[in-house]
């Protein structure tokens, strides 16, 4: 009897085991041996690439927001389409919008180099979101490794996974809470629009039509975002108007005085559950810095193949 009982509760610990093995297989460590160079080699080619165009670090962290938000941080949105499936890239919310594949494909080719086959293409998105966040001003924080590459992708998951800018703040708090991130996760992450730009197809109706925005704001961005659908549809703007490539803590100023870019954002303070924490972000910019980083962590662990599962591409747009 007691060596059943012995044998029951080493089934269940193991059984526990695997059920939390996912999160506990990723490490800040993962490459410590196999892969020494790793965060050198992806920090400079970031280096090179945010110093040739501040704007691009901006799209590569959103590549990887776009990337977890859709079946987990598997590097599914860098696979191109092939006969066998429809990718991520020409979904609704990536189509003439996502950007910084060659800067992945350059950082893939500068890590094979140094350790080939080792690295992921879901891991070198999640390494690069946090160099480029670093680069332009913001927190740094370890990062947790070992995830491996999908060998498929989704454009319906990508279509219905990621949230639209023209989405309420009921709809916000929802599709993040479907994938465990709380309503602070929300307020501290959408902080990421501190840098980038949109296009004016994603805020003409906010800046023609709405009224919880400041005037002299919404006249600024009209003069180069025409009302009529379809022409300056791609004119770009910036989502924080005072310091576009610095990531800082003005995107919540913003919010504060109505000059949210896109609807999505100004939800986050318009007399709803979030406008306290978006008040205490625009005042202290170091409790914004600590809740993104704990944020990031958080999203970088949303459902990643670990162990057996998925591969490591040896190109990221393609499956082996």
């Amino acid at each position: 009897m007691a060596s059943f009982c012995s044998r029951l509760t080493i089934s269940l610990a193991l059984f526990v085991l695997i059920l939390g093995s996912a999160n506990a297989q990723l490490s800040t460590s993962f490459y410590y041996s196999s892969c020494p160079k790793l965060l050198s080699t992806v920090k400079s080619t970031v280096q090179s690439a945010i110093s040739k165009e501040a704007r691009m670090g901006a799209s590569l962290l959103r590549l990887f927001f776009h990337d977890c938000f859709v079946n987990g941080c598997d590097g599914s949105i860098l696979l191109d389409d092939t006969s066998s499936f429809t990718g991520e890239k020409n979904a609704n919310p990536n189509r003439n919008s996502a950007r910084g594949f060659d800067v992945i494909d350059n950082i893939k080719s500068a890590v094979e180099k140094v350790c080939p086959g080792v690295v992921s293409c879901a891991d070198i998105l999640a390494i690069t979101a946090r160099d480029s966040v670093q680069i332009l001003g913001g927190p740094t924080w370890d990062v947790k490794l070992g995830r491996r590459d999908a060998k498929t992708a989704s454009l319906s998951a990508a279509n219905n996974g990621i949230p639209p800018p023209t989405s309420n703040l009921n709809q916000l708090i929802s599709r993040f809470s479907a994938l465990g991130l709380s309503t602070k996760d929300l307020v501290a992450l959408s902080g990421g629009h501190t840098i980038g730009q949109a296009r004016c197809t994603n805020f003409r109706a906010r800046i023609y039509n709405e009224t919880n925005i400041d005037s002299s704001f919404a006249k600024t961005r009209q003069s180069s975002c025409p009302r009529a659908s379809g022409s300056g549809d791609n004119n770009l703007a910036p989502l924080d108007l005072q310091t576009p490539t610095t990531f800082d803590n003005y995107y919540f100023k913003n919010l504060v005085q109505k000059k949210g870019l896109l609807h999505s954002d100004q939800q986050l303070f318009n007399g709803g559950s979030t406008d306290s924490i978006v008040r205490g972000y625009s005042t202290n910019p170091s409790s914004f810095s600590s809740d993104f980083v704990s944020a990031m962590i958080k999203m970088g662990d949303i459902s990643p193949l670990t162990g057996s599962s998925g591969e490591i591409r040896k190109n990221c747009r393609r499956v082996n």
